[in-house]
């Protein structure tokens, strides 16, 4: 008895239609995982912010951009001063014990924060945060896709999280719900911006190796080897993770916008067309009169 087999005929037949099966599902699979990093996403965001809201709700301030003496802790950033209040007390107590050895925040060993993987702070929807990565200069780093906001420009700081300012709630005086207080920038493609452990300088907006502007303000502070990127304004828009100049303003790698965490302890994602009333957010107390867009 002859058995039962397929012609070549019918073997394309049916190639041909699983591709066009597989073409089609593709799409739909790629759309649920970008849905998907979206939904956690925006729970990190809301969970550093609830973190912040409660260090206030501690100390009677808001978290330092740059922690500052006496704390042990000593001029390292906003990232580790919140550690406890995102049950991460052992990461916060090494980076304690690390700061005592030696001052120098950005050498490991001893600081094994450089190195500490943590999850919360990464964007899902950039796969570079999950891992660590070698920097320019030859440091090995975790990285973070979020950014604490500190005004409407690199050169400002009239924002939320200002290096050597104490900051309340009741400082925001422009709206807790319309003040912006962190936001997305993945980090650059050679890694010397977006580390979750350092000096306050790389953790906020305005302040970071790479000087993020919110907008409308002419970037300063170029780091080696930026030469190249033009002085601003920088606006809000889609960025590269291939070009280092995006590490000048928000932006992520979602499609459409980036997600910000505001004062009152929601968070919205920003379209870029929002773009013209950005630096107006990242105040928090101008006395502009602009609302979050629906």
């Amino acid at each position: 008895m002859r058995r039962a087999a397929f012609t070549l005929v019918e073997l394309l037949v049916v190639i041909g239609i699983i591709a066009i099966l597989m073409g089609l599902l593709l799409p739909g699979v790629q759309k649920v995982r970008a849905a998907a990093a979206m939904i956690q996403c925006k729970n990190n965001l809301k969970q550093i912010n609830l973190a912040c809201m409660n260090y206030e709700s501690v100390t009677g301030r808001l978290p330092p951009a740059i922690i500052l003496p006496p704390d042990p802790l000593i001029g390292l950033n906003l990232h580790v001063a919140i550690l406890p209040y995102l049950e991460q007390q052992a990461v916060y107590d090494q980076a304690a014990a690390d700061s005592a050895a030696y001052p120098y925040t950005h050498i490991a060993p001893p600081h094994k924060g450089l190195k500490t993987l943590v999850k919360i702070f990464q964007c899902p929807a950039d796969d570079r945060q999950a891992w660590l990565h070698r920097t320019s200069r030859g440091d090995v780093v975790a990285l973070t896709g979020y950014l604490g906001v500190s005004g409407s420009g690199a050169s400002h700081t009239n924002g939320v999280y200002v290096r050597y300012q104490t900051i309340r709630m009741a400082d925001i005086r422009d709206g807790a719900s319309q003040t912006l207080a962190w936001g997305e920038r993945p980090p650059t493609p050679d890694y010397d911006t977006g580390w979750w452990y350092s000096s306050g300088y790389v953790a906020i907006a305005g302040y970071a190796t790479l000087s993020v502007a919110t907008s409308r303000d002419t970037s300063t502070g170029f780091s080696p080897g930026y030469d190249n990127c033009a002085f601003g304004p920088y606006d809000f828009v889609q960025g590269d993770i291939n070009n280092r100049c995006d590490g000048y303003h928000f932006w992520s790698t979602h499609t459409g916008g980036a997600h910000f965490a505001i004062a009152d302890g929601s968070v919205r994602f920003l379209k870029y067309s929002a773009n013209s009333i950005l630096p107006a957010l990242a105040t928090r107390s101008g006395g502009e009169v602009v609302s979050l867009p629906d």
